[in-house]
């Protein structure tokens, strides 16, 4: 119904060649509930309309029209999700990540291939110990190295899942409070930190967020 709606305020603004307020405000009104998906199809119908009225207008009149239009049918301006890479050796991707331990309210979901960085390790039991629930999701394969701090979290009260199967859990990243996902190459180790080349992107992405909630969620069930 809403195309039919759309051309009739086409047709009538067009008539004075003009987009007055009151017409800007009812054409917002009219495509405001409207999936932003549709929004070009919208825009392709004002062409349209532009195009078919060429020859009974000025071209000037028509272009400042169509211009307008436009305008009104622009999806609104989001923020810019805010995103950060940081690299090591250094303490940079080291401290990122305690802070972000440190500013936790209420979840953390972790799921990395191993954790054998005592400050880590502290972050994480402190956050739980202010009730921040966290969930660890990794790998067997070094889950019981000498070193890993994966078994005294586990002691610690933090539930933990494994992955047992032949292939490996390689994944390095987490999510805080479900509004920031820290993910890269960062291994959660003394090693990554004091001599390996690695990256760490800290974002609040909404979409990479959800997908990274998705893939832990997923892998949460499937260990369980």
């Amino acid at each position: 119904m809403i195309p039919k709606e759309f051309d009739e305020i086409l047709a009538r603004t067009l008539d004075d060649g003009a987009l007055s307020r009151g017409e800007q405000q009812a054409l917002r009104a009219l495509v405001a509930d409207q999936d932003p998906a549709s929004l070009p199809a919208l825009r392709s119908r004002a062409f349209a309309a532009a195009r078919a009225a060429v020859d009974s207008y000025e071209p000037g009149v028509v272009l400042d029209w169509v211009e307008a239009v436009q305008r009104v049918l622009a999806p609104p301006a989001a923020e810019l999700p805010d995103a950060e890479a940081l690299f090591s050796p250094g303490e940079g991707v080291r401290q990122r990540l305690m802070g972000l331990f440190a500013a936790a309210r209420r979840t953390v979901d972790i799921c990395v291939f191993t954790i054998t960085d005592d400050a880590l390790s502290r972050e994480i039991y402190e956050a739980s110990r202010r009730g921040v629930h966290i969930r660890i999701v990794t790998d067997d394969d070094k889950a019981l190295d000498r070193g890993s701090d994966i078994a005294d979290l586990e002691r610690a009260g933090i539930p933990v899942r494994v992955d047992r199967s032949p292939s490996h859990m390689h994944h390095k990243f987490a999510l805080f409070d479900g509004r920031t996902l820290a993910s890269g190459s960062y291994n959660w180790t003394r090693s990554a930190f004091l001599e390996n080349q690695e990256n760490l992107i800290v974002t609040n992405h909404p979409q990479l967020l959800r997908q990274f909630q998705a893939e832990f969620d997923g892998l949460w069930g499937r260990l369980g």
